[in-house]
């Protein structure tokens, strides 16, 4: 027997990030485990360093050509980042 109040799993988990303010930390780990995933094998593999601070991606690359197409795609994967989030999570990409 189901009651009006339940929620689902999801929901529950979704409202505790959201209440104890950690849905952002979750979403941007999220992002950086799923680098690998959304921008293929060869940029993941000379990817040296990935995280995000402040609303910004940090990207750490080993190639410069791979670093230059990436500063031409940076508005693209800012969109591909944050619709794989759901949500707004990073405002700008830092190539170092």
């Amino acid at each position: 027997m189901s009651r009006t109040n339940d929620k689902s799993l999801k929901d529950a988990i979704e409202q505790m990030l959201q209440v104890y303010k950690l849905k952002r930390k979750f979403d941007e780990t999220s992002l950086v485990n799923v680098w690998p995933e959304l921008m293929g094998p060869m940029v993941a593999n000379r990817t040296k360093q990935i995280y995000i601070r402040e609303r910004r991606l940090y990207i750490k690359l080993e190639s410069a050509v791979i670093k230059n197409e990436l500063v031409m795609m940076r508005t693209q994967i800012l969109d591909k980042m944050n619709e794989y989030a759901g949500s707004k999570v990073i405002d700008e990409i830092v190539l170092l």
